[in-house]
Parts: structure tokens; C-alpha cells; sequence
């Protein structure tokens, strides 16, 4: 497919208005990233080397968080650089670069929450077929779907993406998405908009799938007081944490095609980054922290590595 697009550098108008806070938003935003780096490779790293945690539940946990740091690494560093600077401009190809790596982890985020739901199911409604269900194939043929699936998808969106001829090089946000480059377009982008409801279809029914699932468990453990106590501490905010992610994505979404230019730009902007900052910062803490088998091999860790390292100095 042949790009007839002129435009050489897309303009971002996000972070007009922040005059002499830039150094505040600046601090804010580089403490939320290595905030979101660290917790995100901390649960990575306990996971892959402790043996013990070599079970399906943590093995899409850890997934889920190294989509948190694909996603945030398309977002941080480009916005980070706008901070320090007076000229928020993007290449065309970076452009296209940042929105791949973003679309990419959105529609990502979505079927491994599903798949770790579905394995919550199956631990919970149906134990004693858990492992003939959850087999080691089982759990990488899911994997296998939820990357490759959204990757063709937005691969294939990307292509149809590039082909346009563009009349416009302005995009009113902080970071380049796939509608806001399409709507620059000076042709018919037909299929695009039908790529673009086809994929946002696909993602509700997942969640329709994921909360399908969650309605089953809250049946079996609604039945009996440990069952709710499990509930509460794991199920729960694992529900919370997917209804707003798919909120925050689907308004995004929405917004990009149908939102009015009279809602303010702050709250755009807040909107527009919400599942770029608390799904990262917060699903290690709801989907790994909080779980007791994994805050026991941490605090061992913790504990362990400063009194190895005195003997080592001694």
C-alpha cells in the first residue's frame, strides 16, 4: 500500500494551558512511570523466578503486567520529552509507531483479563477439573490469543490507517491514537470506521464474557462465608479494575468519534490517559499484591536480600 500523506510531523495540542507547571506535571508524570516500571517488574520478576508461582493464575498476571509496561513505554517517554519542551510535534512514522503500541496494549488488555477470569471460573466453580482444563497447552493457546489476535487486528488497522491521504496535521490530544489520525483524512475512510466498530464489538463481548464469568463465581461463593471472604479480597477488585479499564477505554473511544469540543481540555486529558496510568499503577497491587502467596515470597525477598548482602561485606 503506497502512503499519499504530505504530512511530515502531526502537532499535538494536549498540553496547551499548563504554562509555568510544566516542572509539577513534568515530576508528577516521571514519579507515576517509574512508579508503574517498578511495581510492574517487581511482580514480573518474583514471578518468573520463584518456581512455586509457575501456575496459570500468575502466569497471566504476568502477562498482564508486561502489557502494562509494552503500553505505557508508547505513551511516557513522548509525553515526558512535550514536558521539557515548547514544541509538541511527532513524526508521521512515530506517530503511527506510538498509536500501534497503544492500540496494541488496549485491545490486549482485555482478553487476558478475560482468560485470567475464565481460569477463576474454572478454580472456583469447577475445581476438581481445574487441572485437566487448565492444561499447559490450554494456558499458551490462550496466551496465544491474546496477543496475537489484537496484534493482527491492529496491524492490519494500521495498514488501512497509513494508505489515507491526509489533509490535516493536528491532533487535539496528548498522544497520537488511530481515529484522531483518520479523521486528518481528505478521503472517504469507510473501512476504517467499520475496522474500527467491528474491534470495539469484539472487546465488549469479551467483557460481557469476563463479567459472565465473575456472575457464575459470585454464585458458588456467595454460598457459604469463606466463599465470600474469597469473593471480597481476590474477585472483587479484580471485577473493579476490569469494569474501569473498559469504561475508561470505551469512552476514549467514543469520545474520539462523537465527543464535543466544548467539554475542557483537563478533563479530555484526564479522561483520554486514565487507562494509561491507573490500570498499570493499580493491577499489580489489586491482581498480585493482594494475593497472599505472592506478599509472603516478597517480604522473604525483602527480608532476606539486606542480611545476605551484610554477610557478603562481613
Amino acid at each position: 500500500m503506497e502512503n499519499f500523506s504530505t504530512v511530515e510531523f502531526i502537532t499535538l495540542s494536549g498540553l496547551q494551558g499548563l504554562g509555568g507547571n510544566r516542572s509539577i506535571y513534568f515530576t508528577l508524570t516521571l514519579l507515576t512511570y517509574l512508579l508503574i516500571v517498578s511495581v510492574n517488574f517487581t511482580l514480573i520478576s518474583t514471578i518468573v523466578i520463584e518456581k512455586t508461582l509457575h501456575e496459570p493464575m500468575y502466569i497471566f498476571l504476568c502477562n498482564l503486567c508486561a502489557n502494562s509496561l509494552y503500553g505505557t513505554a508508547g505513551f511516557y517517554p513522548k509525553i515526558l520529552l512535550d514536558l521539557l519542551s515548547n514544541v509538541h510535534k511527532i513524526s508521521y512514522n512515530l506517530c503511527l509507531l506510538q498509536l500501534f503500541v497503544i492500540y496494541t496494549s488496549v485491545l490486549c488488555e482485555i482478553p487476558i483479563l478475560t482468560v485470567m477470569a475464565y481460569d477463576r471460573y474454572v478454580a472456583i466453580c469447577r475445581p476438581l477439573e481445574y487441572h485437566t482444563v487448565m492444561t499447559p497447552l490450554m494456558v499458551k493457546t490462550m496466551l496465544l490469543f491474546s496477543w496475537c489476535v489484537p496484534l493482527s487486528w491492529c496491524f492490519f488497522n494500521l495498514l488501512c490507517t497509513f494508505r489515507l491521504p491526509l489533509c490535516g496535521s493536528h491532533i487535539d490530544k496528548l498522544y497520537c491514537d488511530n481515529w484522531s489520525v483518520v479523521k486528518l483524512s481528505c478521503v472517504p475512510t469507510t473501512v476504517n470506521n467499520v475496522l474500527g466498530y467491528v474491534v470495539i464489538v469484539s472487546e465488549i463481548i469479551q467483557a460481557l464474557f469476563t463479567l459472565y464469568s465473575y456472575y457464575c463465581i459470585v454464585r458458588v461463593c456467595l454460598k457459604s462465608k469463606e466463599g465470600k471472604r474469597k469473593f471480597m479480597q481476590t474477585c472483587l477488585p479484580h471485577l473493579m479494575a476490569m469494569v474501569n479499564f473498559v469504561i475508561a477505554a470505551l469512552f476514549d473511544s467514543m469520545y474520539n468519534r462523537y465527543g464535543s469540543a466544548s467539554i475542557p481540555l483537563s478533563l479530555r486529558n484526564i479522561m483520554a490517559v486514565q487507562f494509561l496510568v491507573i490500570p498499570p499503577l493499580f493491577n499489580p497491587v489489586i491482581y498480585g499484591l493482594n494475593l497472599q502467596k505472592v506478599r509472603a515470597i516478597l517480604f522473604r525477598y525483602l527480608l532476606f536480600c539486606p542480611i545476605r548482602t551484610r554477610k557478603k561485606l562481613h
